[in-house]
């Protein structure tokens, strides 16, 4: 296994073909808007045939992805995680191809797969790299690619979304300090593949497809985006000086070695809790509590770094 998380099989290769490149313009504060320019100018510069589409919705995104996968070109996501994301669950399943070019805030997606976080230089992918089928993660019924997570993570994510004081990946660390100023421990209750249950008081109970969101924190840093699993991560109960020093560790991935965190594998999770909260997965709300949340394996076909 690679240290990207992808095995060392012989990958699927892709002669290169038409892209559709499907832009989020206001991800990232309007960084992808900004971008769109030199982008297509680098497509250009490669001999790619493209076209751009401008989504109005994620709904609207996964129109376009299944308009590209019937003409035969490669649905390009140019914006957010979520924007990738519904472009990927729009293709699940299906011969449709996606190619990813970072234009939000986190771009944890592509953090992970290697691709340049220049959305210029990440152009070069399309061109050289290959196609492998990845694992998504669904929510009852709704995918996502990186990590389904809810408590803590729930307060933190939403108020990342509604806030205009921080821009670019900070605001997820903003947003994470301002939760842990209020945060009362939860108590949930956790089904693994079926199994008995278990009664945890904590912060976050998440479950990974991959193993980065938040703009770099590598919650589940042994996660495989092709095992065909999900990493549960559980975070016990603790004081918030304790929380506050873990905040750190997050972005090296070695919070998982604290006594209050534990992590499992499993195909499917159950989560519920004492009280509401939403599932948030690549940077949106996904689900309410309570949730059933399970892998799909080698369910979409992206294009990655070799």
């Amino acid at each position: 296994m690679s240290g990207d998380g992808l095995d060392t099989e012989p990958a699927i290769t892709q002669p290169p073909r038409a892209f559709s490149l499907i832009v989020n313009p206001a991800a990232g504060g309007g960084r992808a808007g900004r971008l769109l320019g030199e982008v297509t100018s680098a497509l250009s510069a490669r001999g790619l045939e493209h076209h751009v589409e401008r989504t109005r919705s994620l709904e609207h995104a996964r129109e376009l992805a299944l308009a590209a996968a019937a003409a035969g070109e490669v649905a390009v996501a140019f914006g957010g995680d979520g924007l990738v994301g519904a472009v990927a669950g729009a293709l699940k399943h299906s011969e449709g191809v996606v190619g990813v070019l970072p234009g939000g805030r986190g771009n944890d997606f592509a953090r992970v797969l290697g691709i340049p976080r220049e959305p210029a230089a990440a152009c070069e992918v399309l061109v050289s790299g290959a196609v492998r089928s990845l694992d998504l993660g669904e929510a009852d019924g709704n995918t996502f690619l990186s990590i389904a997570s809810c408590g803590f993570d729930s307060e933190a994510n939403r108020l990342a979304n509604e806030t205009q004081v921080v821009r670019g990946n900070l605001v997820y660390a903003y947003a994470a300090l301002r939760t842990l100023a209020s945060w009362k421990a939860a108590t949930f209750t956790v089904k693994l593949n079926g199994g008995a249950p278990r009664t945890i008081v904590g912060c976050t109970v998440a479950a990974a497809n991959s193993k980065a969101y938040g703009g770099g924190m590598f919650m589940a840093p042994d996660a495989s985006l092709e095992d065909g699993l999900l990493d549960v991560v559980v975070v016990e109960d603790a004081s918030k000086l304790q929380l506050l020093r873990m905040l750190p560790l997050l972005f090296k991935g070695t919070h998982v070695h604290k006594p209050n965190v534990h992590v499992e594998r499993a195909r499917q999770i159950e989560i519920a809790a004492d009280r509401p909260f939403t599932m948030y997965a690549d940077g949106d709300p996904i689900a309410g509590l309570p949730v059933t949340v399970r892998a799909l394996p080698h369910a979409v076909r992206v294009i990655v770094p070799r």
